[in-house]
This record gives structure tokens, sequence and C-alpha cells, in this order.
């Protein structure tokens, strides 16, 4: 009978193996002097290579890691390397005082829309005058958005670095912007996992998609909060009137009349946002007439950037406390969470639960969990699916 807090966004699709490629040319080209800015990270802290200084002309260099495309022996030395001046702006959660002080260096990346193209912007901050043996990407750079199956592929880079290792000169301190052209995306691409860019860590990274212009997010409004029904007490305890005891299911509470809705995935999630908190409903399955639930103190959201948003009730039901649920075998029932309001500016949470201690029941679960990247707007688009359904029974 035993449920816990497991989430999914009933992403399951099935596929058939084809073998064969279909090529697509795509016209939509969104306008070419706006930049739509669609996912963003400061990235991976990569450990800086030994740092050489030529005693003549004090000049310094750096030979980047190896990569797994050494096999490649193509080279080049390009020129015509893009400066960021605006990487502190981009990435404000930097510092230059982090980044003068420690002996890493972070591999930043932008995804943007721009001159009807996609364009994967790689940055990095030059850890010497010179860096040899860099290596950007090949044939495997794609966009695959994740709803439609559709591969983008690289059409080419800037400066042309495809498919070669090749050397960086600048000055100690630069940003240096690398780009990869792909397609343009459609304006309804909601998520895409993008691959190929090894030192990026970007080898199967999905991001969710924003539509950012000119640096003004287009923030939809707050949401109304959600009406859903209220759960009744049924009994104070299962069958011994005692304090609550969570290695004693007889001191359980008692629950009934949960909020019901349609049949959906197991663990379907939805949200509501407004200024005074956030609303995040669970879906399940309830496969007995009376099954057990445990939502957890320190449960809480976390934004992109690293914000935390505390759980502060479950609407009608014990917050860290194991408690029965009664109903009907066949019904599909919904908890609400409630939790810190999260801003408009936040477009992906990452969910996490911390293990419990654990405790003595049939099929007991005290593992934690923890779900990054998922978006905002995906859920607000789930809201539909937790509309009260009255229970129908035909005898």
């Amino acid at each position: 009978m035993e449920r816990t807090l497991l989430f999914s966004l009933l992403f399951f699709t099935c596929y058939s193996l084809q073998a064969q490629t279909n090529e697509v040319t795509l016209t939509y080209q969104p306008s070419s002097n706006v930049v739509i800015e669609y996912a963003k990270n400061k990235g991976v802290f990569v450990a800086c290579p030994d740092v050489k200084t030529d005693n003549k002309t004090k000049k310094t260099t750096v030979e980047w890691h190896p990569t797994n495309m050494e096999w490649i022996k193509d080279y080049c030395t390009p020129t015509g390397f893009d400066k960021e001046e605006d990487y502190m702006k981009i990435f404000p959660e930097l510092s230059d005082v982090q980044l003068d002080e420690q002996n890493f260096v972070p591999m930043s990346w932008r995804l943007t829309g721009e001159g009807g193209e996609t364009v994967l912007h790689c940055y990095i901050r030059m850890p010497a005058d010179e860096m040899t043996n860099m290596w950007l990407t090949g044939e495997e750079a794609c966009l695959l958005d994740r709803e439609t199956g559709v591969q983008y592929r690289v059409r080419r880079t800037e400066p042309d670095t495809y498919r070669k290792h090749f050397d960086i000169k600048a000055n100690k301190g630069d940003v240096i912007d690398m780009k990869i052209i792909f397609p343009p995306l459609p304006a309804t691409t909601k998520e895409v996992t993008i691959y190929g860019v090894p030192n990026w860590s970007l080898m199967g990274t999905t991001v969710p998609i924003r539509h950012e212009i000119h640096g003004t997010v287009s923030y939809q409004n707050y949401d109304t909060i959600p009406q859903f029904h209220r759960p009744n007490m049924k009994l104070e305890h299962m069958y011994e009137n005692k304090p609550y005891d969570k290695q004693n299911w007889n001191t359980w509470k008692v629950m009934t009349d949960a909020h019901l809705i349609k049949p959906l995935q197991d663990g379907t999630m939805a949200l509501w946002r407004t200024p005074e908190a956030t609303y995040v409903a669970v879906g399940y399955e309830q496969n007995w007439t009376t099954e057990y639930f445990d939502f957890r103190q320190g449960t809480m959201l976390v934004d992109e950037a690293g914000h935390q948003y505390k759980l502060r009730e479950i609407l009608g039901v014990p917050k860290d406390e194991l408690f029965f649920m009664e109903g009907c075998s066949g019904d599909y029932i919904a908890f609400l969470l409630v939790f810190d309001p999260l801003p408009l500016s936040v477009s992906s949470i990452t969910f996490s639960e911390p293990d419990s201690e654990p405790f003595g029941a049939w099929g007991a679960n005290w593992s934690g969990t923890v779900i990054p990247n998922i978006s905002i707007q995906q859920l607000r688009d789930n809201q539909q699916l937790f509309d009260y359904l009255p229970r129908v029974i035909v005898k």
C-alpha cells in the first residue's frame, strides 16, 4: 500500500525505429533583427591545466585537456574569435573575484535565436594568452526537440573550427565566444537536448526553452489559486489511540474524500504561481481502498540560481507524518502542495525531497528524490488535468 512522492511529467513517448533518415527543409524564420535567449548556464567548472610562462616574452600558454576526439588530426589556428564584453552581465552569479582566485575555468554557454538561425554560444575565459589543443564540435552537434523528435543538425561554426583541433590567441582573462550554428527552432519548441559539445559537457543535456527577447523576459501573469477539494480526517488513529509513532501504523491518521481527477500517469504534476505562494498538484492512481503516503519536512523547489522555496503545507493532510488515504480502487486522486512563492522570472525548477528515516511497513521506501530542470511552462500546461471529477460508479 506504500506510496512515496515520486514525480514525473508524463513525457513517455513511443517511437518507431526506422531504417531511413527523413530530411526536412525548414522554412520557419524568426525576425533577423531580434535576439531570443532560449537557455543559458554558467556551466561546469573544469580544472585549469598547467600554465607555462615564456621567460623572454612573458607570454603565457596552456594546453587544453585531451578530448575523446584525439584521433582526429586536423588542426588549425583560426583568427576572428569574438570577445564577450558583457560576460558578467550574462552570468551575474559569477564574480571577477571568484574567477581570479580559483584554479578552475567555467565552461559557460548560451542558446539563442538570432539572424534566422539558432546559435549555441560557447564561452571560455582565457587562462593564458594562448590556448592549444582546444576542441569545439564536429558532426555530433545536434539539437533534439524532445516533443517532436526532430533533429536540428549543426550547420557550421564561427570561426571555422568544425571537426578540427585549434589554437586560440588572445589576452589572459578575455572571454572568447565560439559559436555553433543550427537551423532555427520553431516558436512552439518547449525542450531540447544538446549533443556533441564535450568540453562544455553538452553530450545529451536536456534544457527547457524559454523566450527572452533583448534581455526582457516575456513573463506570463500570475495564476489564480487552484480550487481543490480538501480531504477530511476520518480517524485520528488507524486502530490504536496512542500518540503518532512512525514505526506503528496503527497510530497513523486515516484521511478520506481526496480530490478526484480523471485518469492520468501516476506522479503527474502541475503548478500554479501566485504572489503569496506556489501550488504544486501531484496525481496518483489509487490501487487499494486504503493506501499510505508521506510528504516530508525539507521538501523544496530550487530555481536555476539555487534559491530554495520551502514546502509550507499539503492541503488537508499531514506534513512529515505518514498517513492513510481511504478511497476506492480505481480512483485517481491529487494532493496540493503549497510552497514559498516563485518569481515569475523562474522558467525551470528542481524538485528535492530528502531521505526519510526507516519505518516499518509493507513495501516501505524512505529514499529521497531529486528531479532537475522541470519546465515551469509544462507544469502550467498540466493545470487542466487536475479539474475535479466526481466518482461515478455503475453497479
